[in-house]
């Protein structure tokens, strides 16, 4: 038995969950999301909590069975909190502003680099350097950033460029002089 599937999935107060076959529907304060379950998953509502089961111990189901209860924990937990993703801009002259529902960003090149924002994502700026990306999917939340870091990934001599709050960029040593 999958060790992640056979949990379940507590239904936070303020969130409504509807099951509609294989579609598992969840309505909260921050607007309302839908995942599709594969048919291997049956999906039930028991009182205050939602159980994912799988039919048989076919290999494909057990794979799919934590799958399945991972993105459904993530719409309900999405449509309650949201999720968020924080960037962080190194460099010189490197910067970023909202410009109304698009994001600029001024990362050396000759031209600035406009990026909208898709349908019930946030994006915001302070200090110029710092960009926060939150919305109710986890997954576009997290293609936003990664296609915001892909403009400018950290380089590895001075560490310049577009990263993930908290991540780690490996330096490697510039080259020595004539001795």
């Amino acid at each position: 038995m999958s060790r992640i599937g056979k949990l379940p999935i507590e239904i936070p107060a303020g969130v409504e969950v509807t099951i509609d076959g294989q579609t598992v529907t969840a309505k909260g304060p921050l607007g309302t999301e839908k995942v599709t379950v594969r048919p291997e998953i049956q999906v039930e509502k028991q009182e205050n909590s939602v159980v994912l089961t799988r039919a048989n111990d076919d290999r494909k189901s057990r794979s799919l069975h934590g799958l399945s209860r991972t993105l459904v924990a993530n719409v309900i937990n999405g449509v309650k909190t949201g999720f968020t993703k924080k960037l962080e801009i190194v460099g010189v002259g490197y910067r970023a502003q909202m410009q109304g529902n698009t994001l600029n960003l001024a990362l050396g090149y000759s031209h600035p680099i406009d990026i909208p924002a898709p349908e019930g994502i946030k994006i915001s700026v302070d200090q110029n350097t710092k960009i926060t990306i939150s919305g109710p999917n986890k997954q576009t939340v997290g293609d936003i950033a990664a296609l915001i870091r892909s403009k400018r990934p950290p380089e590895v001599y001075k560490g310049k460029g577009i990263k993930y709050e908290g991540e780690h960029i490996r330096r490697k040593a510039g080259k020595t002089g004539k001795k």
